[in-house]
C-alpha cells in the first residue's frame, strides 16, 4: 500500500459493493455510490442500507443513470439533482439521496434564500482577461508542493488529501485530473482542476482555491475560462460542478459562465471544517 492509498484509507474508503463502486467513511458520515452497475439492480439498495446501518452513516447519495432511478425511488430515495447528457450515449445522471437522521435532513433555509436571489440575477461578464500581472497556465508535477500549500491555506478540511503533494502527483500521472493555475509574477496564487471522464466526455470543474489576499480579482472566473477552452479542444461535451451552497461568489462564477442550476445536495460534504450543502450546475459544450 503506497502513501496515497494509506492517506485515502484514513479519510474514507473506496471499494466495490457487488459490481458497483462506493465511497464511504466517517469524514462526511455518508455513503456515495460513485459508479452503479446494472448487474446490481436487484439488491443494490439493500446493500447500501445494510452498510449505512453497520457504520452508523446518516446519508446515502447515489449517482445513477436514468434507468436505475425507479429502483431507488422504490426504496425511499429522493432526487436532489441531475445532469443531462452525462454519458456517452447522451443518457442523463441523477443524484438520489436517502437521509438517515433528522439533523441530516434539515433544510438550510437562509442559504437557499441567498441562492434564490443569485439565480434571479442577470448573468454578467467579468471582462475578457485578467490584469497583466496575472498569468494562467497548466500545472505540472513540479508545482505539487506549492499547490498543496495553497489547498492547506484555503480549506480547513477537504474530501480528498489535496494537501499532500504525492496525492496531487498521482492524480496527474493517472490522467484523472487536469490542474490549472494562475500566477502573480512567479508566485502561484490560485488553482482549479478538472476531474475528467475521457470515455463519457464529461468533466467536473472543481478544487477552486485562491489565496485570501488575491480574492476580488475574479481569478476563479478566468481559471474557469481556461478550463473550458482546454476541455472544448479535447471534445468534452458536458461540464459540471458541485459548488458549496455557502459560497455565493463561487456560485456566481458558474452562473456568469452560463451553467444551469439543477439542485441542492443537502448536508452532503465535509469541507472547510463542517458538513455543507452543495449545489449542482452543468453546461453542455457546443462543438
Amino acid at each position: 500500500m503506497n502513501a496515497i492509498t494509506e492517506e485515502r484509507t484514513k479519510m474514507d474508503i473506496i471499494e466495490k459493493l457487488g459490481h458497483s463502486v462506493v465511497h464511504h467513511g466517517k469524514f462526511s458520515n455518508r455513503i456515495f455510490l460513485l459508479k452503479y452497475h446494472p448487474n446490481d439492480r436487484a439488491n443494490i439498495t439493500k446493500q447500501l442500507n445494510e452498510l449505512a446501518l453497520t457504520k452508523g452513516y446518516t446519508k446515502i447519495i447515489a449517482k445513477i443513470p436514468a434507468a436505475a432511478q425507479p429502483v431507488f425511488l422504490k426504496d425511499g430515495f429522493t432526487q436532489e439533482a441531475f445532469i443531462p447528457a452525462f454519458y456517452k450515449d447522451k443518457g442523463d445522471v441523477f443524484f438520489m439521496s436517502k437521509f438517515l437522521s433528522e439533523e441530516r435532513k434539515a433544510t438550510p433555509n437562509q442559504a437557499l434564500s441567498t441562492l434564490a436571489d443569485l439565480l434571479s440575477e442577470t448573468p454578467s461578464k467579468n471582462g475578457d482577461s485578467p490584469a497583466d500581472r496575472f498569468k494562467l497556465g497548466l500545472l505540472t508535477s513540479e508545482h505539487a508542493p506549492e499547490m498543496a500549500k495553497i489547498f492547506e491555506q484555503v480549506f480547513a478540511t477537504y474530501p480528498f488529501p489535496v494537501t499532500k503533494p504525492e496525492y496531487i502527483r498521482e492524480t496527474m500521472q493517472d490522467g484523472s485530473v487536469i490542474y490549472f493555475g494562475v500566477w502573480d509574477q512567479s508566485k502561484l496564487v490560485g488553482i482549479s482542476s478538472a476531474e475528467v471522464d475521457p470515455e463519457n466526455k464529461n468533466a467536473e470543474m472543481t478544487d477552486f482555491a485562491v489565496l485570501p489576499d488575491y480574492r476580488g480579482h475574479k481569478l476563479a472566473y478566468f481559471l474557469l475560462d481556461m478550463m473550458e477552452e482546454n476541455l472544448k479542444a479535447k471534445k468534452y461535451k458536458t461540464l459540471y460542478t458541485i459548488a458549496r451552497l455557502n459560497s455565493p461568489g463561487m456560485n456566481k462564477t458558474f452562473i456568469n459562465h452560463g451553467y444551469h442550476f439543477s439542485g441542492v445536495l443537502k448536508n452532503n460534504t465535509n469541507i472547510s471544517g463542517q458538513i455543507e450543502s452543495m449545489n449542482v450546475y452543468y453546461k453542455t459544450i457546443e462543438q
